[in-house]
């Protein structure tokens, strides 16, 4: 049995990265998303919800369509700034916070719609600007949601198989994640190497998700 530590090493820092990008941009779109009031908010709010639903395969073979250098988007992107995002890990960042970008952006949302109105009101009566209300008044009170969306978006881009797949294929070293690790074992019948791979995924996760449901009870217990 051949185990390599590199596809896991690899997928946590996708993971982990992924993250970072979707805290950046997830949780202003959120705030948007939850005090913005258009007719046109709805087709957005249903953009950003689309991979909860949409085929892994589907979002992947789009994805692969429009970073394709033979076509206008890819070849713009290799000719301007140098980046190809068919088969590089590069690509895979990409993917995935598309394809996370609601288990961000829900919860948070969410939360910031919980919050009553009159919280950011008193907020601006003593002084405060919207910036110092967002940072120091808004985000401190939707700590769970916060907390939840950041655990679930690393979660579900450690998960992620079909979206990486079409993306980024198997390249060791590159583009090969511990999902597509553990799918390319099976296929070669090396069950106690695909065993080891989910073994680690499963323990690594399920630690995860516990820590987060505990923090977010004894929260919740103390308000």
């Amino acid at each position: 049995m051949e185990l390599s530590w590199q596809p896991l090493l690899l997928t946590f820092k996708l993971a982990l990265l992924t993250t970072l990008v979707l805290v950046i941009v997830g949780i202003p779109l959120a705030y948007w998303l939850a005090s913005w009031e258009s007719r046109w908010k709805h087709i957005l709010q249903t953009l950003v919800s689309m991979p909860l639903v949409l085929p892994p395969t589907v979002l992947g073979f789009y994805l692969l369509v429009a970073f394709n250098p033979a076509n206008a988007f890819g070849k713009f992107l290799e000719s301007t700034f140098n980046l190809r995002l068919v088969f590089s890990f590069e690509g895979l960042v990409v993917a995935s916070v598309i394809y996370s970008l609601p288990f961000m952006v829900n919860p948070i949302q969410a939360g910031f719609q919980s919050l009553p109105s009159s919280l950011g009101e008193a907020s601006f009566t003593l002084g405060k600007s919207k910036l110092q209300t967002f940072l120091h008044v808004l985000l401190p009170n939707i700590k769970p949601s916060l907390l939840t969306g950041i655990v679930i978006s690393f979660a579900h881009t450690v998960g992620e198989f079909g979206v990486i797949l079409m993306i980024g294929g198997s390249i060791p070293g590159e583009t090969r994640v511990a999902s597509i690790a553990i799918y390319n074992e099976v296929e070669a019948l090396n069950y106690g190497t695909a065993n080891f791979y989910s073994l680690i995924l499963f323990g690594i996760t399920f630690s995860i998700l516990f820590m987060v449901y505990l923090v977010n009870r004894k929260y919740l217990k103390a308000f």
